[in-house]
């Protein structure tokens, strides 16, 4: 169930995604986007703000009627850099950068709860609100752990949410355990000796290592993995060669790893270096290898799963909620935060659209209030908020 007093957010909600959509600002860049956001909080009567956490993001403290347990409510506020191909008047007028994930609508959902809850503050506690930027590729959870984030308040769990497109609308999908994968990336260097393409024998093939090195990388998953555990290793690049009758000296391979599994991830790790310098080596070349751990995966505690469930329950009926389902092998780092303190990520349906990272993409506003109420019955549920007021 959704208050009329939440309903009548809605309008105000749409017009700051909106603003935000048509300003996008990618990873660590999000200036405007920040100072849009302590506006707003300034002028919902939220003072207590912070902004070292990271190079751009906000902090907001709302406390309630009597001091008691912290919790904390985040939203990520990055954009992509992508062209939109969206014909809406509200479209980015930044070329080459766009809100391709939604974060422009969890920014909006965060700022309507942090309206709601400063105008009823009828909680025992804490509520810290966290504007985090750079989630795409950059790690900017990573980077407010690091800055002590979790140090100077004495936060007892914390809260995520993201927007699904292509799931059923104002539907919930809570995870007991692992939501979202682990985001490793690998680049490996093949040096060999390049030669004129009529005289391969006169040379070490850079070209012939790479392939025989990316065909043999996938037998990691169907024979060094237990079958019953999850893995992908993908190459997404390669790299060699400038013209067509010179074997280059020089081939670069990169890819991705992604589990739900620290032990398996040790052993792609381990496998990938094996493989790649074995197979050089077996064609008298050399490979060096940088292996990344960007992003560990997403594992909801089953405590806050529990008050999610509940929560969302209150706002849309056991009947739209979907429990403990197959998680997905993208990542998020959020995952950062739930390795320093317990908490949830779910997943709110959007109904039918482009997915995510994708040019079409945009949005669906009708989610907004459904995601504020959800964070209002998660406040309800850890700090004993009363019912909501209509």
């Amino acid at each position: 169930m959704i208050s009329n007093s939440i309903n009548q957010l809605k309008n105000e909600m749409i017009a700051w995604r909106h603003h935000i959509h048509a300003h996008p600002e990618t990873a660590f860049e999000e200036v405007n986007t920040t100072q849009f956001i302590v506006e707003k909080l300034q002028s919902f009567g939220i003072t207590e703000l912070y902004t070292h956490f990271a190079p751009t993001g906000v902090v907001g403290i709302i406390k309630g009627q009597q001091e008691g347990r912290w919790i904390a409510l985040r939203a990520d506020i990055d954009a992509l850099d992508i062209i939109e191909e969206n014909n809406i008047d509200y479209c980015s007028t930044v070329r080459g950068k766009m809100h391709a994930c939604g974060h422009d609508g969890h920014t909006a959902m965060l700022l309507g709860t942090a309206k709601y809850l400063s105008e009823h503050r009828n909680f025992v506690g804490t509520v810290v609100v966290i504007f985090q930027p750079a989630e795409e590729n950059e790690g900017g959870a990573r980077v407010m752990v690091e800055n002590g984030l979790f140090e100077q308040f004495p936060i007892e769990a914390v809260y995520g949410i993201h927007n699904q497109p292509n799931m059923k609308l104002n539907h919930f999908y809570i995870n007991h355990g692992p939501m979202m994968a682990s985001y490793d990336v690998f680049e490996i260097k093949i040096t060999g000796v390049g030669a004129h393409a009529a005289a391969p024998h006169l040379g070490k093939d850079t070209i012939l290592t790479a392939t025989q090195i990316v065909n043999s990388l996938q037998s990691i998953v169907s024979r060094n993995a237990d079958p019953l555990s999850s893995l992908v290793v993908s190459i997404t690049q390669i790299h060699s060669g400038d013209t067509w009758n010179v074997l280059p000296q020089k081939a670069v391979i990169r890819g991705t790893v992604r589990t739900f599994s620290a032990q398996v991830q040790d052993m792609a790790e381990q496998r990938i270096k094996q493989i790649a310098t074995g197979i050089a080596t077996a064609f008298d070349a050399k490979a060096d290898v940088d292996y990344q751990r960007r992003y560990p995966a997403t594992i909801n505690y089953a405590k806050q799963a529990d008050i999610a469930i509940a929560a969302a329950n209150k706002v849309v009926g056991q009947e739209n909620l979907v429990i403990d389902p197959l998680p997905s092998m993208g990542s998020e780092d959020f995952a950062f935060m739930l390795q320093k303190i317990p908490g949830v990520y779910v997943w709110l349906g959007a109904g039918k659209g482009a997915n995510l990272h994708n040019p079409a993409f945009n949005f669906n506003d009708e989610v907004l209030a459904t995601g504020v109420s959800y964070f209002v019955e998660i406040v309800n549920q850890e700090l004993a908020i009363q019912e909501l007021a209509n």
